[in-house]
Order: structure tokens, then sequence, then C-alpha cells
């Protein structure tokens, strides 16, 4: 696999996975507009590697300031994070939908439903539901006020991010917002929901990989530049998408959605 599409498919996993637009959109047309093999199971894995690195080292001091408060410790100097002690169990509540989802669809997820033709019109379905969660979302709520219901709704609509095109992040910030979250808290909430689902997917696919012989020998090099592109790229992203929203709409995301849907629609029925 040459490295200018290492680099290329890493920088995209990095932007999209953390931008509400489908990273698997973006993956799976990639190939398919370019002529490109498919880079296979090894790359695959090293992008959901460099994924979880992202958010983990982005998150690394709320995540122990959210652990050692779910277990009843007084730790850490996010004020936020202090006056919701039962964030770490609200998390662990969300991620069980996908988890279930994730065993009984991933096959179906992984290859009937990867189709351009389900992939836009997910694009587009979800941009538009994503359109009234920003219009008349509440938003008058940060991660202070997220209550068990509020983690029960998100979970259940990440769920739906088993389904290639829905976008994990674009989904769950759009729940946050319909639960009345503002912004920067729906995408912060949606953004430590992602560590988990992302670790146990991750796990999954290393087991596969495993079973199927390991890392070929000529994917050994993408695979490590792969996780470390995808992982900074990714943390530079979430940094800058939080500034973005604390003060901007989700509309410039919403919009690309729909456009991008329609064409990859288009591609399926008329290539």
């Amino acid at each position: 696999m040459p490295l200018y599409q290492v680099l290329i498919y890493a920088i995209i996993q990095g932007i999209t996975e953390f931008l509400p637009v489908s990273s698997s959109a973006h993956l799976a047309i990639l190939p398919q507009l370019m002529h490109w093999e498919d880079p296979g199971l090894s790359f695959d894995i090293a992008l959901h590697v460099g994924t979880l690195l992202a958010v983990v080292g982005y998150f690394f001091k709320d995540w122990i300031q959210i652990i050692g408060q779910g277990f009843g410790l007084t730790i850490g100097t996010d004020e936020e994070l202090k006056q919701n002690k039962m964030l770490l169990w609200l998390i662990v509540v969300a991620t069980i939908p996908i988890g279930i989802a994730g065993k009984l669809l991933n096959e179906k997820a992984e290859n009937e439903w990867r189709t351009l033709l389900l992939m836009g019109t997910m694009l587009v379905i979800v941009g538009i539901v994503m359109w009234f969660a920003e219009r008349f979302g509440a938003q008058t709520r940060d991660l202070t006020g997220i209550v068990w219901i509020d983690a029960i709704v998100i979970g259940l609509l990440q769920a739906l991010a088993i389904v290639p095109g829905t976008s994990r992040s674009g989904i769950t910030i759009t729940a946050g917002l319909f639960r009345g979250l503002k912004r920067e808290a729906a995408a912060r909430f949606s953004f430590l929901l992602l560590t988990p689902a992302v670790a146990g997917a991750a796990v999954l696919a290393l087991l596969k990989l495993k079973k199927a012989g390991g890392i070929p020998a000529d994917m050994r090099m993408p695979f490590v530049v792969g996780i470390l592109v995808s992982a900074v790229v990714g943390a530079l992203v979430i940094g800058l998408f939080l500034k973005y929203i604390k003060g901007k709409s989700l509309y410039p995301f919403i919009y690309y959605r729909i456009v991008f849907g329609i064409i990859v629609v288009a591609l399926a029925l008329f290539r």
C-alpha cells in the first residue's frame, strides 16, 4: 500500500471520525473514486486504534477525574465534571446499546449494509434530523445536568451508528441537542462515549486479525503510520471542533452532509 494512500486514509479518518459527517462513508467512497484497492482489515484496525489514542489522549485528564469520581474519590480540577459525579456510570449505561448492536449486527454493517446507496441515504436523513436538533434544541444544559434519561436516549441513538453513513458523533450530538444540552456539552459527552465504543470495536477487530494470522509483513509500516497520523490529526480536530461550537452552529456540517449524501446516492444510482 503506497505511503501517500496511507496518509490520505489516515488524515480523512482523523478528520471525519470526530466531525458529524460520517467517517465510514468517506473511507468507503475514497477507494471507489480513486480506483484504489481495499486497504484490508489490518489497516482498518490501525485507523480504529489511532482514533482511540486521539480521544483518550485528548480527554486523559477528564477520564482520570471521571473514573475517580465514579468510585467516590475526590480527584481532578474540572469544576463541571466535579458537579456530576455519576458521569462514569452514565457513560456505561449509554454504551450498552451500541455494544449490543455491534454484537448482533456487526457482520451486516461490515458487509451487506456497506453500500453507497445506504450510506448516502443515511448522510441525508441524519443531516435533516441534525437540522431540527440545531434549530429547535433548547441548548440550556451542560455536563452537570446530564441525568439517566439523557444517557439512555443518547445511548439508544448511538446504536444507530452501526449503520454506515450515520456518524457516531453526528447522531450522539444530535441526541444531546434534542435533550437540551448545549452544543459543547453534547459534543464532549459524545467524544467521551466514543472511547469505550471504539475501544470495544478495536479489541474485537484485533482478535479477528490475530485469528487471521496477524498483520501481513507488507502492512506493518502502513499500520504504524496509520495509527500515528490518524491519532495526531484526530486530537487536533477534537480541539478545534470543541472550540468552534462554543459560539457557532452545526449548520455547515449539516449542509455538507446533505450535499455529500446526495452526491453519494447519485453515484450509487448512475455509475
